[in-house]
């Protein structure tokens, strides 16, 4: 049990470095087709729903590594032929323009906070079919910003231009950035780290979902491998769907 005594620090290389893009570097790596599996179940979990178009990509804590599962589940979708928005809406610690070598003078606060259009302000990127909206300038006010009516209206010009719209969103427990954006999305993925996330913590964070009434797709842990891992740093397993260990972490895809 002295696992989940661990202390973890927080992971700052993906906010330095970006997310790494296996899915791009090495699509037939078998981490590569975890994230196509994935991606497919969250397809099949949409199925009942009236639309999947909006996905949000969140966690309960900070460094769980819901950034790289949701850039490289956008990649994946990209790959599959359909037009994607990644969306870098975790306007208090962005990474989009690092992970696909962007600027960030404009992006989703320029839009929020001015008169500037979407169709100026998204970037394409190296990958085909997929484009970046990233967060721009640091604000003050995150939320103030993420819960105006003009937040809504970018939404739904998103889905006016987009087969699938992903947006990387911060932690539920650490901002209310994440709850008031819960409304506009059709579904919500969760990303845990076995070992590290406390159940606490994602039992408030998925009661936070379902307060607002909003899909849980599933809950996709991350599995820390070794030094050794695939020359990526990556060492990750995804599991998909639901389950609980005894310990303080949530385990999921058994």
């Amino acid at each position: 049990m002295g696992i989940f005594k661990k202390k973890y620090r927080t992971d700052v290389e993906t906010q330095v470095n970006g997310a790494r893009l296996v899915t791009f570097v090495e699509p037939k790596h078998g981490i590569s087709e975890q994230f196509r599996t994935l991606r497919t179940n969250i397809e099949f979990a949409g199925a009942a729903l009236d639309k999947l178009q909006v996905v949000m990509f969140t966690s309960a804590e900070m460094s769980d590594g819901k950034t790289t599962v949701a850039s490289n589940v956008a990649v994946t979708w990209a790959q599959a032929g359909k037009s994607v928005l990644y969306v870098d809406a975790d306007l208090r610690r962005p990474t989009a323009h690092s992970t696909f070598d962007l600027l960030n003078t404009r992006g989703l606060t320029t839009i929020l906070a001015s008169n500037a259009q979407p169709k100026d302000t998204v970037q394409k990127t190296f990958v085909e079919n997929l484009e970046v909206l990233t967060s721009g300038p640091v604000p003050p006010n995150p939320a103030e910003l993420l819960s105006s009516a003009r937040m809504a209206s970018l939404i739904d010009w998103m889905r006016n231009n987009y087969d699938v719209v992903v947006l990387d969103v911060p932690p539920v427990m650490a901002v209310t950035d994440a709850q008031v954006l819960m409304p506009l999305v059709d579904g919500a993925i969760l990303v845990t780290t076995f070992g590290k996330t406390l159940k606490v913590n994602l039992q408030r964070t998925v009661e936070s979902l379902r307060l607002t009434d909003t899909k849980i797709l599933g809950i996709v842990q991350r599995v820390r491998g070794g030094k050794n891992d695939v020359g990526y740093g990556y060492g990750y397993g995804y599991g998909y769907g639901y389950g609980k260990t005894e310990s303080n972490s949530v385990k999921v895809g058994e």
